[in-house]
């Protein structure tokens, strides 16, 4: 496969994220990383429905942040090839090839590689989510499917509130101990901006429920999720500072039966690369059959009001 000189296309150069720290937890997380997949497993099975109502087969696809390989088996069936790309070093070395360390803030693909670009769960870590969206677009050939998962907005919304509470009973000041997330109600925005045809953006909300928070933390820490953010304090917090966000979590938010919920916000977007050959909206006023006549009704003309 050729590849090309890896190039951002991103409307400004900012960071939010600590890419270098996300490459290092997740070679933490690879080796025992089968203890935590339940989330990755429900949504690279839900990418998989989703694949099979194309009803389509693709000669190449590339799974975009692999982790474990657990979308790139599902995909299978329905591809020729599969390229598994991820940041991490230590979780590709127990997959097969073809295989590929890569950053997806920059693609090394040349330009229409792929007939499928699928990711799950690795896209809301990524600085400038427009500028990647674009590298896909670029990477697919005319009329190839990108379809990909990341956490939305509604994400540990609960340990948010929790933390931030604890914080500002304890210290002068907050420090951002969860990163935000994207809203589904711009995802189909950014998808068209970055140049996809037929883009669509829905979300699903997910609850698990933990024996606290410490267990909760335990998950986030084995699938490599925890706090990435640059602006995030360095000091260790105080002491205090867990135990006393696990008693409000658990006040505020604590279950019936001592538990405690956690909430994951998973955002699906799908788009096309633009094909002269696909399907177009047609131009207003152009239909040559009324409504009313396919619907066996009488048409009745209504005066409109002045101003509307």
């Amino acid at each position: 496969m050729a590849a090309r000189k890896p190039q951002a296309d991103s409307e400004s150069d900012f960071h939010i994220f600590d890419r270098d720290l996300l490459r290092q937890r997740r070679e933490r997380a690879a080796a025992g990383f089968a203890a935590f997949d339940f989330l990755v497993r429900h949504v690279a099975d839900g990418l998989a429905d989703r694949l099979r109502d194309v009803n389509r087969r693709f000669p190449l696809a590339l799974d975009l942040g692999a982790h474990a390989g657990g979308l790139a088996e599902r995909i299978r069936p329905l591809a020729d090839q599969v390229v598994r790309t991820d940041l991490s070093a230590g979780f590709l070395k127990r997959q097969p090839a073809p295989r590929l360390v890569a950053d997806e803030e920059l693609l090394p693909f040349t330009d229409g590689a792929f007939d499928l670009i699928a990711s799950c769960l690795s896209l809301h870590w990524v600085n400038d989510l427009p500028g990647a969206l674009v590298q896909a677009r670029r990477a697919l050939k005319p009329d190839g499917l990108f379809l990909a998962a990341m956490l939305g907005g509604q994400t540990l919304r609960e340990l948010r509130d929790s933390l931030a509470a604890a914080e500002a009973e304890l210290t002068s000041g907050l420090s951002p101990r969860v990163s935000p997330f994207a809203d589904v109600r711009d995802v189909g925005d950014l998808l068209a901006r970055a140049g996809f045809a037929m883009p669509v953006g829905d979300s699903e909300v997910l609850t698990v429920t933990y024996e606290n928070l410490f267990r909760l933390m335990r998950d986030l820490r084995g699938m490599g999720e925890t706090n990435l953010l640059f602006k995030r304090r360095r000091q260790p917090p105080p002491r205090a500072l867990f135990p006393r966000a696990a008693q409000i979590y658990a006040e505020r938010f604590g279950l019936a039966d001592g538990r405690i919920p956690a909430t994951f916000e998973v955002v699906y977007l799908t788009g096309w690369a633009p094909s002269p050959d696909q399907p177009r909206p047609k131009r207003p006023g152009s239909a040559t059959h009324r409504l009313a006549d396919a619907l066996g009704a009488t048409e009745h003309r209504v005066k409109g009001t002045k101003g509307t």
